[in-house]
């Protein structure tokens, strides 16, 4: 039969979109027999023969001889009279198969055809790579970028296939340019209509527990368990690591000597502050642990509310508050438990929002971002010190710390 154009790409499809035979022929007969649908009304007393490696197609249409005038059903039946045009010596009741060549469908319908075998040659490919990502959920990819708006980052793998690492998804510091490599989790894969929608991230807790999987032998290996992740990208991480092995430190083993090990996974970060402690079924010292670099005086349990008050000296408190108060709700996401830190002594102090009449609520808000919600917390630190950990300015701090000393200390 004709070889027109469509049958030719039967092979190109194949080899270019790496189909297997036998989808590929299920592929064509089904837009095939969607074409003789429109055409003829039915499609069941029809054969269609492929062979996709050479580019052949055949299609056979089968009718039954009917006496001349009693024609009912054209596309299943035939007249003798046109019958025997096609043989001589065919009857009334036998069955007639006649080929239907691709041109007698109409030139439209060809085109249509091959529109229709691209879309479904297209619809093969993005349910395969549904499954193939569906599959990499929650693994480390790395993709470059192609194109960057101003919501999101365009990335394209090795195969061509779109990723794509929203703007809530990247780390804070994250800067990338055209041609850039980008490392983060497979963390979502939908269909939106028949294109796959692939979502990186690289903000995930996910992203750094398969980071120390990746970076740290003994994580790999299983020696060592990452027991739990949280995290606030970019500016700080907690990771509570175990071994079944005693002879193995784990903490040890994840940070390398003089951070060697970790540094890489901290760079990735984008400098992010990863605290690893070593996991313990011990409440109190696990607690104990979640709240490093402070050093922690007393820890009263509250197991029923879920809730822990921690006692400390009132120079531990702001390292246990952290900057902006990363440190503390960190500790509590850690350990599953609400954490309330006191100061020793703390009865003889005075709460800040006491001053609120002399000093601005927002200068209140600042400080007790920094952890230090009373006055002797301020009057306890360096002036210099405050600058540095809060944004008010050195003129600012002086007026608080001469009201707080003429109110407090008096």
């Amino acid at each position: 039969m004709e070889n027109l154009a469509l049958i030719d790409s039967f092979s190109e499809f194949k080899d270019d979109k790496l189909i297997d035979r036998v989808t590929l022929m299920a592929i064509l007969e089904d837009v095939f027999r969607n074409a003789l649908k429109k055409k003829f009304g039915d499609d069941d007393n029809f054969d269609i023969i492929i062979n996709p490696d050479k580019g052949d197609l055949e299609i056979w249409r089968n009718r039954i001889v009917v006496a001349d005038g009693e024609v009912e059903e054209p596309n299943q039946e035939i007249s003798l009279s046109e019958a025997q045009k096609i043989e001589p010596d065919f009857e009334v009741g036998e069955d007639v198969s006649e080929e239907v060549k691709l041109i007698d469908l109409g030139r439209r319908a060809i085109l249509a055809l091959r529109q229709n075998l691209i879309s479904k040659i297209h619809e093969h490919d993005n349910t395969n790579i549904y499954k193939q990502f569906k599959d990499l959920i929650g693994d480390i990819y790395t993709a470059e970028v192609h194109h960057i708006r101003h919501k999101a980052i365009i990335l394209l793998d090795d195969e061509g296939n779109e990723i794509i690492l929203p703007k809530e998804k990247q780390i804070p510091s994250d800067f990338f340019r055209k041609g850039d490599n980008v490392r983060g989790i497979i963390e979502n894969v939908e269909l939106k209509g028949s294109k796959p929608g692939i979502i990186m991230s690289r903000t995930s807790p996910l992203f750094l527990e398969k980071l120390f999987e990746q970076e740290i032998p003994e994580v790999f290996d299983g020696l060592i368990s990452v027991k739990k992740v949280v995290r606030i990208p970019g500016e700080k991480a907690k990771v509570a690591v175990d071994s079944y092995d005693d002879r193995i430190d784990p903490v040890g083993a994840c940070v390398g000597m003089k951070g060697s090990r970790i540094h890489g996974i901290v760079r990735e970060l984008g400098n992010e502050n990863i605290d690893v402690i070593n996991y313990t079924n011990n409440l109190q010292l696990y607690i104990t642990r979640a709240l490093s670099p402070a050093k922690v005086t007393s820890i009263k349990i509250d197991e029923e509310n879920k809730r822990a008050e921690v006692i400390l000296k009132p120079e531990e408190v702001s390292k246990a508050i952290g900057r902006g108060g990363h440190n503390i709700r960190l500790a509590g996401q850690l350990t599953g438990y609400e954490i309330d830190v006191f100061r020793e002594g703390a009865e003889e102090d005075v709460e800040l929002t006491e001053f609120s009449d002399e000093i601005d609520k927002w200068i209140i808000d600042e400080l007790s971002k920094a952890g230090l919600d009373t006055a002797k917390s301020v009057l306890e630190q360096d002036v210099v010190d405050l600058v540095k950990r809060t944004d008010l300015e050195e003129e600012t701090i002086n007026e608080v710390i001469r009201i707080l000393r003429e109110e407090f200390e008096e």
